[in-house]
């Protein structure tokens, strides 16, 4: 379900507008396979209408399954936007749609989480990443990689 804000209730006074939005609703899950929504995104939020405007005040958070892309190991990621704002103007070049008195503010907060999406979730600034084996890391040189093999170009 979209997060729907009727106009004609914010004629006299503003509203506070709680809830959550699923993933599939904000149209942001499997973006990334190293980022899962397993649980839907929290929104407060006091919706005025302005002069020839809407303006939507609160906050939004989601917390993310992420996997390291160094080490592969699985961690959480919280995305909290306190004081965010949301200013949509209702006429002029730039006017959103009004459907039925109503303006959806769904596409402005995937906007919005989309921009605070890791690029590279990393588990935290001390991961070296993936370890190999030892014996991986400096294999010892072969008596055939010792002899010089002799140039094309030398000739």
């Amino acid at each position: 379900m979209a997060l729907l804000v009727n106009l004609r209730h914010l004629e006299e006074d503003s509203r506070q507008e709680t809830g959550e939005l699923t993933a599939e609703e904000l149209g942001i899950d499997g973006l990334d396979e190293l980022i899962q929504f397993p649980l839907p995104l929290q929104y407060d939020l006091e919706v005025s209408l302005q002069e020839d405007a809407l303006l939507a005040l609160g906050s939004l958070e989601i917390t993310l399954k992420c996997e390291c892309s160094r080490c592969l190991k699985p961690f959480d990621f919280t995305i909290r936007a306190e004081g965010w704002a949301c200013h949509l103007p209702l006429s002029g070049e730039d006017a959103v749609t009004v459907d039925n008195d109503c303006v959806d503010l769904t596409p402005h907060i995937r906007e919005h989480m989309l921009l605070e999406l890791p690029q590279r979730p990393v588990c935290g600034d001390d991961c070296k990443g993936w370890k190999k084996p030892a014996e991986k890391l400096s294999p010892q040189p072969s008596a055939e990689a010792t002899e010089e093999i002799p140039s094309p170009w030398a000739a």
